[in-house]
């Protein structure tokens, strides 16, 4: 056999192969995904166990998010640059072990901490599913394997506050945590000895913009979370607010200039990815900005237990999973424009009226129709 062809038989996804690349970058997904929502229905149970304040609260929430948000590009850009799978196993390596750190959390600080590097392995592992599983999978499969990925991800969403408030309730809030660990012990050996590795093209790491980009949005988040209770014109506050908008805007002033930016501004260039960006920004800004509210309020007001808060988010988050092949339908008929725009105005349609001063005992049909719009 001509060693031309024996390269190439070599290098060649397989069917087995691509199986085992689907399973494990769906499993990390899954566990990426859904501990962005279980916890939202353990919070209160958390508070009553290890205190603290609302705010510090919300930072359970946002260490994981504001960390996975910023360091996504990156963690991709380090897959490229030293190996795919090597950078994979990396990530779920820290997002396993930041998760029993999670579960065994002696105070509210020392869960932040946890939460925000668990943030990290997601960030690091996430994008990095999508490159291994499209170097697995053969081109005239990769649609159906992208299907299986991205519902896999979908039902963690769908799932996630009924996981986390069954766990919470009928054993603990822990284990919303412990729940990663053997997930994760399991994938690291089939990572290792299934997947492929691979890499890019070997740009240059965006340093400047990962410091611009990290410290801007720390400094708003830690603004907006401190301001209602520390005052708007606090110190700290006022420093956060204004530090992060001076990084925000340096970050894109890097994103015109440099050659090789983590975000090229220039992408925005396209109305089509611009308006889609910005949709996506109010959607993700009034799911999670939400959630973490209606979670209190169903269980400290409506005295809901953490199952039934969960079960009554359903129609909610999993409302997507139903939709999505729709909208996706409707899409390639009348255009992407007036699908997007429909699903804006259904989410502050639901979201107006569950903001609307409600009764102590509110029905559950009244979360149900508002819940489902969004």
């Amino acid at each position: 056999m001509p060693k031309e062809l024996r390269e190439t038989k070599k290098t060649s996804p397989t069917r087995a192969g691509a199986v085992w690349a689907l399973v494990v970058t769906s499993v990390a997904g899954f566990m990426a995904s859904l501990d962005n929502l279980v916890v939202t229905t353990a919070l209160p149970s958390i508070r009553e166990d290890l205190g603290g304040e609302l705010h510090d609260l919300e930072w359970t929430v946002s260490a994981y998010t504001l960390t996975f948000a910023v360091l996504l590009m990156f963690g991709a850009a380090l897959g490229d640059r030293f190996g795919r799978r090597r950078l994979f196993l990396v990530g779920i390596t820290v997002f396993t072990g930041a998760s029993a750190a999670a579960a065994v959390a002696p105070g509210i600080d020392s869960l932040i901490a946890a939460r925000a590097v668990q943030g990290v392995g997601a960030a690091i592992m996430m994008p990095l599913t999508l490159t291994l599983l499209t170097a697995a999978v053969p081109p005239a499969r990769r649609g159906m394997a992208y299907g299986v990925w991205g519902a896999v991800n979908g039902l963690a969403v769908a799932s996630g506050p009924l996981i986390g408030g069954s766990l919470t309730e009928h054993i603990s809030w822990q284990w919303i945590f412990w729940l990663n660990v053997p997930l994760g012990l399991a994938l690291l050996p089939l990572a290792r000895l299934r997947l492929r590795e691979s890499h890019g093209t070997g740009a240059p790491l965006d340093i400047t913009g990962t410091v611009l980009a990290s410290g801007g949005l720390f400094g708003i988040v830690y603004g907006l979370v401190r301001g209602p209770a520390d005052g708007w014109t606090a110190g700290p506050v006022l420093l956060g607010l204004i530090a992060g908008t001076a990084l925000l805007t340096g970050f894109v002033l890097h994103g015109v200039r440099a050659a090789n930016p983590m975000l090229p501004m220039r992408l925005f260039r396209s109305r089509a990815f611009a308006g889609i960006n910005a949709a996506s920004m109010l959607m993700f800004l009034g799911m999670f900005g939400s959630i973490f509210l209606l979670s209190q309020y169903m269980q400290g007001v409506l005295g809901y237990s953490p199952t039934e808060a969960g079960l009554r988010m359903l129609p909610w988050t999993g409302m997507p999973m139903l939709v999505a092949p729709i909208a996706g339908i409707l899409s390639d008929r009348i255009g992407g424009r007036p699908v997007v725009a429909t699903g804006l105005f259904l989410q502050a349609a639901g979201l107006g009226y569950l903001a609307w001063p409600p009764e102590r005992t509110t029905p559950s049909a009244r979360w149900a129709a508002p819940s489902a719009s969004r």
